[in-house]
């Protein structure tokens, strides 16, 4: 299990992180382009997008919503998320005005069976710590005939950034993304790939969607012996002391494993005309620019004081 690939642990990463999330993470790692790329695989079928409802699980800030408005009604989509934090900024989105909003779990969804037209989860399965139980929950509260889309990252090849998405959070092989699916009992299944412009390899990341044959829930259906709660007290009772220690320490370690991923992208969106990708760049805003300002303040230091050590 990955350090933030629990919800507790990923309830208080958001805490922080949701200040600067579209500032900073969404515009290097799930940019405009790949979100369009990965919805346009879903079936919004145009003779039937007024009466369409979606159900948008794991939709933090609202980033993943806002191409979904631009294809069904606001007031058709009901967005899920377990952090209160990223869903106030969401809330703040005039496109999002009138979605619907819903404190819950993505392993637990709140919702009866049969009960949506589409199911759209972007960048949350890497927070889920059983992956298979989440998929089952996709199929379960979607309609017959319906389908679920699931986006999510691919396990990097590079050896040392394997490491440090396997230290951060779940980060599947490709083949669990359809082992999921075929398992839950979608049928259909269709993918594609999504990338960002300073990536060379074109499998980064995959969308992936797979259309319910049935009512009901999946036959994969199972509870777990010791469910946990749908949403994350922040303050629970029972919480000793050595379990405080842990949750700060997975919770400091897991975060400074993903801060990692920040100037690693910086450097290599700016570098990727030097490394032969040709891709159209996607400009850096006023944030990122200071950002990776402020890493090669560091870099300089480190430099210099390496050097007056000699």
């Amino acid at each position: 299990m990955r350090l933030m690939q629990h919800k507790r642990e990923a309830y208080w990463f958001y805490r922080y992180l949701s200040v600067f999330y579209d500032k900073l993470v969404n515009p290097l790692f799930w940019t405009e382009s790949m979100r369009e790329k990965a919805l346009d695989l879903g079936y919004w079928d145009p003779e039937d997008e007024e009466d369409l409802t979606v159900i948008d699980v794991g939709s933090g800030t609202g980033f993943t919503t806002e191409g979904i408005v631009r294809r069904v009604p606001a007031r058709n989509v009901t967005c899920v998320d377990q952090s209160p934090h990223q869903m106030s900024h969401a809330r703040e989105k005039a496109a999002l005005a009138n979605c619907s909003f819903r404190l819950g779990d993505a392993e637990n969804l709140p919702f009866p069976d049969d009960q949506f037209d589409r199911y759209v989860s972007a960048g949350s399965i890497e927070y889920w710590p059983d992956p298979q139980r989440g998929v089952n929950e996709a199929y379960r509260v979607i309609k017959p005939g319906g389908w679920a889309m699931l986006i999510g990252p691919i396990e990097p090849r590079n050896a040392f950034s394997k490491f440090v998405a396997n230290t951060w959070m779940l980060f599947p092989p490709e083949d669990d993304y359809h082992n999921y699916f075929h398992r839950a009992g979608f049928k259909n299944v269709e993918w594609t790939y999504v990338a960002p412009h300073w990536q060379r390899n074109e499998r980064y990341g995959i969308a992936i969607i797979g259309r319910k044959p049935a009512p009901g829930k999946s036959p994969n259906h199972y509870v777990p012996v010791a469910p946990e709660h749908s949403l994350v007290d922040a303050n629970p009772e029972g919480m000793t002391l050595g379990r405080g220690a842990l949750l700060a320490g997975r919770v400091l370690v897991g975060s400074a494993a993903g801060f990692l991923f920040i100037p690693m992208a910086l450097l290599a969106s700016v570098t990727a005309p030097l490394r032969g990708i040709d891709a159209e760049p996607e400009p850096l805003n006023k944030h990122q620019k200071v950002a990776l300002a402020a890493v090669g303040v560091l870099a300089a230091v480190f430099i210099v004081n390496r050097l007056s050590r000699r």
